[in-house]
């Protein structure tokens, strides 16, 4: 992210607003739901809902905003909005939005997965009509049939790390800093392939705040245009719903293919019975670091058990 990225908002009356949208008339863009109009002005990215509400993003913040008003919110490289129901516009939910999701961060067994998703407005309800809520809620069969006829009409991307790699990529990255890391490029693959269309937005499933997200991408080349972090981002657009079920296929797939080369079934999660099966793969001779997460505690604890028999 380049260090001078910010993004302020200020409230503005009707009056002003409409000023506003004379003072920006040219270079103006199709603006999102609910706005008046949106205009990229040099680095700076200006959005005036018809709330009143007027936010500016990009690299040339300050000055475009000492115009019109002082900022009701501020946000610079190391400091960025909470992301709750309230920061997201009203009708994001009809919106088109590139959704991302991951699954497998809390199992000590199989990959970590991030898919990214674009509804469009115009496939809302096509979407709504399968049945989608977040993945953690639907059986497996159910998930496998839903991403089946997701991945038919959607444009999508995964990036699914498996243990292998995981394990060599956790020496150098921590747990957040690695999903941020795939989020960004699952996000960027998706983008690539719906141009030149763009979304009206990017909604995030929150996992860390927003300025550790950035700050963890530091030295990437970072999306940071009209995007939103949510946590149960499911629960606000769709397209983070259809991302959690296509993560949680691609999932399952690798899990099937690891119990495969296992022999053995590997449960989910990272009780107990995890515990068991990992001293069972120790006493075997196989290697954790093919099927598991090592810098889990589970680890220790399947190493405890398999010395103990």
């Amino acid at each position: 992210m380049k260090d001078d990225y910010m993004q302020e908002v200020i409230k503005v009356n009707n009056a002003t607003l409409k000023q506003m949208n004379s003072h920006y008339a040219s270079n103006q863009q199709v603006p999102p739901v609910g706005a008046l109009f949106r205009v990229k002005q040099g680095g700076t990215i200006i959005t005036g809902y018809n709330s009143g509400k007027v936010m500016f993003q990009g690299t040339n913040v300050t000055s475009e905003v000492s115009k019109w008003g002082k900022p009701t919110t501020s946000t610079n490289k190391a400091s960025f909005p909470k992301a709750t129901n309230s920061t997201l516009p009203s009708g994001f939910d009809t919106w088109s939005v590139i959704g991302s999701d991951e699954v497998g961060t809390g199992s000590y067994f199989g990959p970590l997965t991030v898919a990214s998703v674009y509804v469009t407005s115009e496939n809302i309800e096509t979407v709504r009509k399968l049945g989608i809520q977040d993945s953690k809620k639907l059986t497996d069969p159910e998930i496998v049939k839903m991403a089946k006829q997701l991945i038919t009409f959607l444009p999508y991307h995964v990036v699914n790390i498996m243990p292998t790699k995981y394990n060599q990529m956790i020496e150098k990255y921590n747990q957040g800093q690695l999903k941020a890391l795939c989020h960004n490029l699952a996000l960027t693959n998706v983008l690539k392939k719906i141009q030149p269309e763009k979304p009206q937005a990017i909604l995030i499933d929150q996992f860390v705040a927003p300025s550790t997200y950035y700050r963890y991408l530091k030295g990437q080349s970072i999306i940071h245009e009209n995007v939103y972090f949510q946590t149960k981002g499911e629960q606000a657009h769709l397209a983070v719903a259809a991302a959690s079920v296509i993560a949680r296929y691609v999932s399952l797939e690798a899990m099937d293919e690891l119990t495969a080369n296992a022999g053995i079934t590997l449960p989910i999660g990272a009780g107990n019975a995890v515990d068991q099966i990992a001293a069972k793969l120790i006493r075997q001779g196989k290697p954790l670091a093919d099927y598991a997460k090592l810098h889990f505690a589970n680890t220790q604890k399947a190493q405890a058990i398999a010395d103990n028999k």
